[in-house]
């Protein structure tokens, strides 16, 4: 997958650099996966979830949660937000 914006990742990492080791984690795996489909990132990485068009993903052992739209046919993820988990919580992030 070619992931957008690698740049909301390492504005992350500076903020909260705990959150760092885990990030770069999932940045290697998901840049060199080929995802079709929902179920294959599932399959890969099991904590993730299909939330109202995005998939979210548990990041440092669930403290904090990835929200990215992605584009099976383009191989393209977009990161929308990176959140605390209480952040998340709150449910601003979501669409309309």
């Amino acid at each position: 997958m070619h992931i957008i914006s690698y740049r909301a990742i390492r504005e992350f990492k500076g903020a909260r650099p705990d959150a760092g080791p885990a990030l770069d984690n999932w940045y290697r795996v998901s840049s060199a996966c080929l995802w079709t489909s929902f179920a294959e990132v599932k399959q890969v990485l099991g904590s993730a979830d299909w939330v109202k068009s995005y998939v979210v993903f548990n990041i440092a052992g669930n403290k904090y949660r990835l929200i990215a739209e992605m584009n099976f046919r383009s191989q393209t993820l977009f990161v929308r937000h990176i959140l605390t988990h209480q952040e998340y919580s709150e449910g601003k992030w979501k669409k309309g």
